[in-house]
């Protein structure tokens, strides 16, 4: 077993947070991604579970050892870096061998397990090259492997596809989930890049400024972000936000934006009753919106402001009263900049934010802002 357990760890470089007591289980043979803007401490993070720079405080568990304090090397894990650190005057062969040379493997051992993950890699016709008779995406390949050569329990990742073009690192993603389906290791996999978090993880940890905001599955981070923040940076196009103000009378509960009232669902309509003649901020994603072309009853007006040709979608930015907001349609939808359309907002795919707290309300009886 390979679970691994954060407790209440924090890290801390003089005034500044590093990590703000973090707890999180990483389920054994589990891929989980921590996913953040740069500087929300989930390199640091990984560090701590790496023991490349202690903990200040909490504990760090791997199976049944606690591993706070123990050298990077008693911890029974490895890594891949960002940099592909590979050594340039050793072939693909000595480079891959090396950590189980260090740790004094026997020379078959080394040739059995090199041989193994040259093969799981494909770059078995590399091994006697050295790192500069190699591409970007054949060096990160050595990299990998070189880490999964040492048979641990534990795999890190550190922005591993980060130095690599953009067509390259798609083929990479779905090389590196097939390959450590395959393995079965315990993963962590720090990235900023979300479309590579919502495409390889099991788990998506979302950080920002030291403090996990949310840990859930991949679709469950998408459709029902714990805040505004996660909605706002998970998601190509980020999820629209509207500014609203709430009205309940005996017609019921409704929010007015840009002039247009728009009712919660049965199900929020208690909660968002709470924060009655008071602001209210509610978002939905880009395609969970219908643009039309004629006025429909519970439509909204909005004037187009910009058109983007994607391929498969268009993508218009609208304005709706002060607001500004993303609306995807099918690419044979017609409208030119300076149009007016319609927009249809679907009460189920609505999500209501207490704009003081910035946290999405729950569903059901609780009043929160009450």
């Amino acid at each position: 077993m390979a679970e691994i357990r954060i407790e209440n760890v924090s890290k801390v470089f003089g005034d500044h947070v590093a990590v703000d007591n973090a707890n999180l289980t990483i389920h054994d043979k589990e891929f989980l991604v921590l996913l953040g803007p740069s500087g929300c401490g989930k390199t640091t993070l990984l560090r701590a579970i790496a023991g490349l720079g202690m903990a200040d405080a909490g504990t760090i568990t791997i199976g049944d050892r606690d591993v706070t304090y123990m050298r990077p090397g008693e911890r029974k894990i490895s890594m891949v870096f960002q940099s592909y650190a590979i050594f340039p005057h050793m072939t693909v062969r000595e480079n891959i061998g090396f950590g189980l040379k260090m740790n004094g493997a026997a020379a078959d051992e080394i040739k059995k397990n090199v041989d193994e993950a040259a093969e799981l890699l494909h770059i078995e016709q590399l091994l006697d090259r050295r790192p500069s008779d190699m591409s970007g995406g054949q060096r990160q390949r050595v990299a990998v492997a070189r880490a999964l050569a040492m048979k641990a329990e534990v795999l890190l990742m550190d922005e591993p596809l980060s130095n690599l073009d953009a067509l390259l690192r798609l083929e990479m993603r779905a090389e590196l989930k097939r390959l450590l389906q395959d393995v079965g290791a315990t993963t962590i996999y720090v990235t900023h890049d979300q479309i590579e978090a919502l495409s390889m993880g099991d788990r998506i940890a979302v950080m920002k400024d030291g403090v996990i905001q949310q840990c859930a599955e991949p679709s469950t981070v998408y459709a029902d972000p714990s805040n505004r923040f996660v909605g706002g940076f998970i998601g190509n196009p980020p999820m629209n936000f509207l500014d609203g103000t709430v009205h309940v009378d005996d017609a019921g509960v409704r929010v007015s934006i840009g002039g247009n009232d728009i009712a919660p669902t049965q199900d929020f309509a208690p909660a968002v009753a709470g924060f009655d003649g008071r602001p209210i901020t509610i978002g939905i994603r880009a395609e969970n919106m219908r643009a039309l072309t004629e006025q429909t009853e519970g439509a909204v007006p909005v004037t187009v402001q910009v058109v983007e040709p994607l391929g498969s979608q268009n993508l218009l930015t609208v304005n709706v009263g002060d607001n500004r907001l993303k609306v995807s349609t099918h690419p044979t939808f017609d409208v030119s900049a300076g149009d007016t359309l319609w927009v249809q907002f679907p009460p189920e795919q609505i999500r209501w934010i207490d704009p003081a707290t910035e946290e999405v309300l729950p569903s059901g009886n609780a009043a929160v802002g009450a």
